[in-house]
């Protein structure tokens, strides 16, 4: 028998033993290749165990077959720490629980999947919460910031995770699980005594530590003690300054060590953290705007003067790259002129006046040192806004075209602030003199800048300069005494230069460490010590070429489709949950599965683009169905950092996958939905009989392939096409407010044409003509299905129709999103090449009609006189690509226009139907799923005297189908809240 078969012999008989999942398949494998570093290395296998005594087996096993074991939570490490080529074990799907909290101490025990802004959601009603925060707060997990003793932007008031661990329980290499907490000098004593790997990593580390020569050397060479963030090696240092070693100082506590091991000593299983009270609800943002990087480090220097609460820096690259980000774009209302470097100083106070007083003295201290031209103070929930800019730092890199990117290589050094302006100088002189630039950004107020060189990762000569330009970083880090992991952690990318860091004895010491807890080298091995050269084992091989693929859509932006997958640096924006709002990714959010993240997606697109030996790369049975999960919501497209539109990845991809492969007959019948309901329009009341008859519809869902489940959308009794025929515009062409087109989708004209109705009736009636140009379906369905060379047709046609017709004088609206707002997203980069421009500017006179009478309303030219002054409450529920796309804003506005009407919108994400994703059979319970996380609860829960308003077709459905409610177009309920007057 072969040796590969053995192995995978051996597996299948540990997944029996396991309560927990293990994978095997080369999709799994893949998709935990890689993590938000520059590395990739496939794993044997990936297990999700479910609790302890499933590590424990999987410890024995990796000890038999001499295996590394990687333990992975989010997956955002950008040091390389959670690949490898041993087995993954993430324990983010399973072993997430908050098990404890005691709200007299402060503290709370969980496990390591526990996500950090859940945590502290969960927290809110104690008055507690855990201070440390990184920029990933929303997916990164306790696990995972332990392991690499992450700090965040607050650090210094709250300092790095390693601060507040008061008690680990892990299982150590011979499979004893141990809790690790704080000992009194006897305790510790009596933990050195005994022949366990407990006893022996006890003696091992008090015969290290009472070493005079010993504690000379690591005093001498590890980094400035006053520096806040430093992550190199094993904290043998803080070990150092304990009880045991200096007769006073804090109890020994191993947690000190293991918080920053990377997983690399033992596998933990719960963590006990300390926690603080709730911060004053005051705070305010002072955002000085700087002619320079180093003018922004000098102004750090005097506001920590001040004692702040955070201090964060970004350049002017950072500030430019986020202008193109839809999801970003809102974000950047506190930016004036043009800045060089932006410094954002909080303070949380109890109340505006003393923010005020604060503010007022920062000013006059900056201004009088000269640094400065803006100093603009944000209150509020607009801080957030801020802040969102910045925590999307680390994606917003990827959205540069091209190859090179800023790389992470020398993003987590840190030197004392007080020589970070002599530093950063230092390093830009060494970057001029390799010809290079870099991006700054990050935590100006503990010394440590997200320093990210312009390198293309897979030209060889690139690759040699990541190597050198980190060996440059390394040695003037340390002779400013600082640290080359700040927050991120040693890795592979670090651990080559950790014997310069820490000096070549302590580096022994490390090394000892390492072998003493893990003889078998069985945890997470080669990182941290006895890691391979930083320059290998890359994501891209050197020399790889990228591809060129010819597409239907345009995706000269950046520069290929493949490229466009690229763009995904592993972040991994796209795992956070429902808890955390907005829409992406809804199936990971129903599924907490990494393969239904748009990373996975992203992952393997750029894996089977770049390798596939098929003349058609798109060819591929594991892409298919690593894409079937993905809803094409559109919420990647504004909430992913990168800006990845994977919807117009998948629908790129289905077409030339059909085209090997062939099209699906449900898939035909979708996407020609309008042919067909224009058939059952000649007989409306047969069709319907068909489609709502219990025992003729089912046979024809499963003929299908739809969810029986499900309920039919029904055809109106005549189409909007031709009502409109001899009821358009009856005021007799008076209407003060001018013309208007409306574009007659497909949904509107066949199954809500009493919507499009009462939208024509009430644009009459407060003074708009309204007129139906000739025009054809919006192809919706067919770009939805992966037909996009039948939808360009369709795209191309619609504006010829329409550019000599619509102006900003004359706009087009619709009323259904996903159609109307196809003219704004997808016509500009599908119609044919010599229509692009024409596109674009039909573009910009495109509206849906909510924003259309939003923004009458803004001019006067509607007035609230015009409605009811009725008391209604309204519960709304906003469409996904109208999020993306375009915004609820103007949705929301309107709902709320009549005098007495309050709206409040559900914090839903995607609704889960998608167009037809919800109807098929194999998607029915991911989309029943996706609608249960927020949306179905939050409408159940509603009174029925509260109207439920959606505005895609889709949701509108979906609401009825899960919680048996009808949810009203805004449109409909504006109508219904005009006063009734006769037309004039």
């Amino acid at each position: 028998m072969r040796q590969s078969e053995t192995f995978s012999n051996q597996l299948a008989l540990l997944r029996k033993s396991l309560e927990g999942d293990l994978f095997e398949d080369n999709v799994m494998r893949l998709l935990y290749s890689t993590d938000a570093s520059a590395y990739k290395e496939t794993p044997l296998a990936v297990i999700r165990p479910k609790k302890t005594a499933d590590i424990q087996k999987i410890i024995e096993f990796a000890t038999a077959n001499h295996l590394t074991l990687i333990p992975r939570t989010a997956g955002t490490s950008v040091a390389g720490q959670v690949v490898g080529n041993g087995i993954v074990v993430d324990v983010s799907k399973y072993m997430n629980r908050i098990l404890e909290v005691n709200e007299k101490e402060h503290w709370v025990r969980v496990q390591p999947g526990v996500v950090l802004d859940e945590l502290n959601l969960f927290l809110q009603p104690y008055g507690l919460f855990f201070g440390p925060e990184t920029s990933t707060s929303n997916r990164c997990m306790i696990g995972g910031m332990t392991g690499n003793n992450s700090c965040g932007a607050h650090s210094i008031i709250y300092g790095s995770t390693r601060d507040h661990v008061i008690e680990i329980k892990a299982v150590l290499s011979d499979g004893r699980e141990v809790t690790f907490s704080s000992l009194t000098p006897e305790e510790f004593k009596q933990k050195c005594s005994g022949n366990l790997l407990e006893n022996k990593i006890y003696q091992h580390i008090s015969d290290i530590l009472s070493d005079p020569e010993n504690q000379a050397e690591i005093r001498k060479e590890y980094p400035d003690p006053d520096l806040k963030r430093r992550n190199n090696g094993y904290a043998i240092d803080l070990l150092l300054e304990t009880q045991p070693f200096t007769g006073s100082g804090q109890p020994f506590n191993f947690c000190k060590l293991l918080a920053g091991s990377e997983g690399t000593l033992a596998f933990f299983t719960e963590i006990k953290l300390n926690l603080f009270p709730l911060p004053p609800k005051e705070k305010g943002l002072i955002c000085v705007h700087c002619h320079s990087v180093d003018e922004a480090l000098r102004a750090n220097l005097l506001a920590l003067q001040h004692h702040p609460d955070a201090i964060e820096m970004m350049d002017k690259l950072v500030l430019d790259l986020s202008k193109d980000n839809i999801g970003q774009k809102p974000n950047r209302f506190f930016i004036h002129g043009d800045p060089g470097a932006l410094l954002l100083i909080e303070f949380a106070r109890n109340s505006r006046e003393e923010l005020g007083n604060i503010k007022e003295a920062v000013e006059n201290d900056l201004k009088a040192a000269g640094y400065g031209y803006d100093y603009s103070i944000i209150y509020g929930t607009d801080i957030k806004k801020v802040w969102a800019v910045r925590k999307a730092g680390l994606g917003l890199l990827s959205n540069m075209p091209g190859d090179a990117k800023p790389v992470a290589v020398t993003e987590d050094t840190a030197v004392n602030p007080q020589v970070l302006p002599e530093y950063i100088e230092e390093f830009k002189e060494m970057l001029s003199r390799y010809k290079l630039h870099s991006v700054y950004y990050g935590h100006a107020a503990t010394g440590e800048l997200h320093l990210r060189p312009i390198l293309n990762l897979k030209d060889p000569k690139d690759i040699e300069l990541f190597h050198t330009v980190a060996l440059e970083t390394a040695r003037l880090v340390k002779k400013y005494k600082g640290s080359i992991s700040g927050e991120h952690g040693d890795g592979r990318l670090r651990g080559e230069f950790l014997p310069l860091m820490v000096g070549e004895k302590n580096y022994r010491l490390l090394c000892n460490i390492k072998a003493t807890w893990d003889p078998e080298n069985i945890f997470n091995a080669h990182k941290i010590t006895d890691t391979p050269a930083m320059n290998t084992s890359l994501r891209y091989a050197p020399g790889q070429e990228t591809r060129e693929i010819d597409t239907v859509f345009d995706f000269s932006q950046t520069m290929g489709i493949l490229r466009m997958a690229e763009k995904c640096n592993g972040s991994a924006d796209c795992r956070k949950t429902s808890l955390m709002g907005g829409t992406m990714c809804p199936s990971y959010q129903a599924t907490h599965d990494e393969k239904n993240t748009t990373r996975a997606r992203s992952n393997m697109l750029r894996e089977f683009l770049t390798l596939s030996p098929k003349e058609n790369p798109f060819d591929h049975k594991e892409l298919y169905e690593i894409m079937d999960t993905c809803l094409s919501c559109k919420g990647c497209k504004s909430e992913c950092p990168s800006s990845v539109d994977m919807a117009k990845m998948k629908a790129e991809f289905l077409q030339h996958y059909y085209d090997a492969n062939g099209i699906p007959f449900r898939t035909w019948a979708i996407a020609n939905i309008d042919k067909i309901d224009a058939w059952g329009a000649i007989f409306p009341s047969v069709t319907n009989f068909v489609l709502s008859h219990q025992t003729v519809s089912t046979l024809l869902k499963k003929m299908l392939g739809f969810a029986t489940q499900r309920t039919m959308p029904l055809l109106s009794k005549e189409s909007l096409r031709k009502w409109a025929k001899h009821s358009l515009n009856p005021q007799g062409g008076k209407y003060p407010n001018g013309k208007v087109y409306l574009f007659n989708d497909e949904f509107t004209n066949y199954n809500d044409t009493e919507i499009g109705i009462k939208a024509i009736k009430l644009l009459n009636r407060l003074g708009y003509e309204v007129v139906i140009p000739q025009h054809i379906e919006s192809g919706r369905a067919y770009i939805s299905k992966g037909l996009i060379r039948k939808a360009r047709k369709i795209a191309s046609k619609n504006v010829m129709l329409l550019k000599d017709l619509v102006t900003a004088e004359t706009p087009l609206l619709g009323i259904e999103p996903s159609a109307i707002l196809s003219f704004r997203d997808e016509y500009p980069d599908l119609v044919e090449k010599a229509l692009q421009e024409t596109a674009n500017q039909l573009a910009t006179n495109v509206f849906l009609i909510d924003e259309f009478l939003a923004s009458e309303i803004d001019k006067g030219h509607i007035q609230k006189g015009q409605f009811t002054s009725e008391a209604r409450k309204i519960k709304y529920h906003g469409h996904c690509q109208q999020k993306s796309v375009a915004s609820i804003a103007a949705s929301l506005k309107i709902l709320s226009f009549p005098g007495n009407y309050e709206v409040e919108e559900i914090k839903s994400g995607c609704c889960g139907m998608a167009g037809s994703f919800g109807f098929e059979k194999e998607h029915y319970e991911l989309s029943m799923k996706i609608g249960e996380m927020v949306l179905f609860p939050e409408i159940r829960n509603t009174p029925g005297d509260v109207l439920i308003s959606a505005e895609g077709t889709s949701c509108r459905h979906q609401i009825k189908d899960g919680t048996g409610r009808r949810a009203f177009h805004p449109v409909e309920i504006l109508y219904d809240a005009l006063i009734q007057k006769q037309a004039r």
